[in-house]
């Protein structure tokens, strides 16, 4: 009988199961949404349970639906949206909606870090507080619902919680530990001085573990849920971005990845635990015992594009959108665009500005703003990848991964901008299947994540810099890089 492995990858607007045979071969798969929650401008939560539901629908309808057994499915893992806040009483339930990695209530709360701590909290972490992380919504509880606070027994990552109602165990691996912004980066251990300037009990932080730590099987409660066997092994799995490193092959010096999903991430693999970009970029442990990567988050990237189709263009079919930016030309008739919709994390750490469009003309069609926001993106990335540059990384080649390198217009926008080769995944399915090679290598159907890329990752078509492209870039780039701060007061006078 044949054998698999499901990949979890848990995102901010669903949860994707895919099966995985051992050769990497996708079988199967299935996908189920649930609501986002925005009481106010600037929160995000979503109901703990959603996922949950979620994720056992979806694996109930993968293996009603496909020809798959249950005693096939040897091993799962998962893939988690990072940052978020769940806080669960004595009895593991839920105590309020989750607060989300892209929620920015919480701007107070990140300067009361640094006024307490100052660069120290940047040297233990390696990370500047920025509202996206966990422990400044740990300190927005604590002041405006210190009532509910006092019932907190634990808290936990999103994925976490999926994996505790799946097998009645609670832990964090260190990847999403690392976005707590509570893990110290030398020791590898929840830092007791943060949890003692913060009041957080260490009794609160789950136990910590390697991302392909055997967890436990699946539950007899979550088996008749799903169709699964309880001979099912659970693997910890990492956070979506350590995870997506894994699944696209950034698992070695050198490489480098963007993802296009909500959120545009550019990352880089990084081989010392030591390396520090002053809060500037994120640090984190990767999905691969005793690596590292860092990133840098634009955090609306597919989210600006599909903004503007739905705010302008409802009736209009995402895949479509691309045929209205080819028909503008490159550098969208001198139309910038800034992403900043909900904010932005970096390179600029800002909850308060805007997006913009700049050098709007009464001859721009439909299509070049569509562009203009396709590039407003690339930009952004390009003031990422420049951080790299400036520190002396030479950028070779990039992994485009997430479901904006589908468009077969963002990856070369990208390859024109950073003006390196961009290569598409064959099977582009990015911290899912990263989560199915973190079960396949806990299974120990591969030694090591090397041997298992060799099977599970596959590169295809390649975008190469285009020199007429790379020119228009050029020139426009030192315009679109002055916008945040000509545009920053302005923005700020808003709120």
């Amino acid at each position: 009988m044949q054998k698999y492995v499901l990949g979890i990858d848990l995102g901010t607007s669903a949860v994707k199961v895919s099966a995985v045979d051992h050769v990497g071969r996708l079988a199967a798969q299935a996908i189920r949404h649930y609501p986002l929650i925005q009481p106010k401008p600037g929160y995000n939560e979503q109901n703990p349970d959603d996922w949950v539901k979620g994720t056992e629908a979806a694996i109930h309808y993968l293996m009603k639906n496909s020809q798959l057994q249950p005693e096939s499915i040897q091993g799962l893992s998962y893939s988690g949206q990072m940052h978020g806040l769940v806080l669960l009483d004595r009895n593991y339930q839920p105590l309020r909606s989750a607060i989300l990695w892209n929620d920015t209530r919480t701007t107070q709360q990140c300067h009361e870090i640094m006024d307490k701590m100052g660069q120290s909290f940047i040297k233990i972490t390696h990370n500047q507080p920025l509202a996206g992380f966990t422990l400044p919504k740990i300190m927005w509880v604590q002041e405006n619902q210190p009532k509910l606070w006092q019932r907190v027994a634990y808290i936990c990552q999103p994925k976490d919680y999926v994996r505790l109602k799946m097998t009645d165990q609670l832990n964090v691996d260190y990847s999403d530990a690392t976005g707590t912004i509570m893990l110290n980066m030398r020791t590898q251990q929840w830092d007791p001085k943060i949890l003692k300037t913060f009041h957080i009990s260490r009794s609160m932080c789950p136990p910590l573990v390697d991302s392909t730590s055997y967890v436990g099987n699946v539950s007899e409660a979550c088996a008749k849920l799903t169709g699964l066997s309880t001979k099912a092994k659970v693997f910890a799995g990492a956070a979506d971005n350590a995870a997506g490193a894994v699944g696209s092959g950034i698992i070695k010096p050198g490489m480098m990845s963007t993802s296009l999903g909500t959120s545009g991430v550019v990352l880089k693999y990084e081989p010392d635990k030591n390396v520090n970009y002053q809060g500037q970029l994120q640090c984190e442990d990767g999905a691969i015992p005793k690596t590292y990567y860092s990133m840098g988050v634009t955090l609306s990237a597919g989210e600006s594009l599909r903004w503007f189709r739905n705010t302008f263009l409802k009736h209009e079919p995402m895949k479509d959108l691309d045929k209205l930016a080819m028909k503008a030309p490159v550098g969208s008739n001198r139309l910038l665009f800034t992403p900043y919709l909900v904010g932005e994390r970096a390179p600029y750490a800002d909850t308060r500005i805007r997006g913009s469009f700049i050098g709007v003309d009464a001859t721009d069609n439909v299509g070049d703003f569509v562009r203009a926001v396709m590039e407003g993106v690339g930009f952004s990335f390009r003031d990422l990848a420049n951080i790299y540059r400036k520190r002396g990384t030479h950028v070779k080649s990039v992994v485009a991964i997430g479901g904006g390198s589908r468009s077969p217009l963002w990856p070369q926008i990208e390859a024109d901008m950073l003006n390196t080769n961009v290569y598409k995944l064959i099977n582009e399915q990015g911290p899912g299947i990263g989560a199915a090679m973190i079960a396949a290598v806990g299974l120990g159907w591969f030694p090591d994540f090397q041997k298992c890329a060799k099977k599970f990752v596959h590169f295809g078509e390649v975008y190469r810099p285009r020199y007429n492209n790379v020119k228009i870039y050029n020139h426009l780039y030192p315009v679109y890089h002055q916008i945040y701060k000509q545009t920053a007061l302005l923005n700020h006078q808003l709120f």
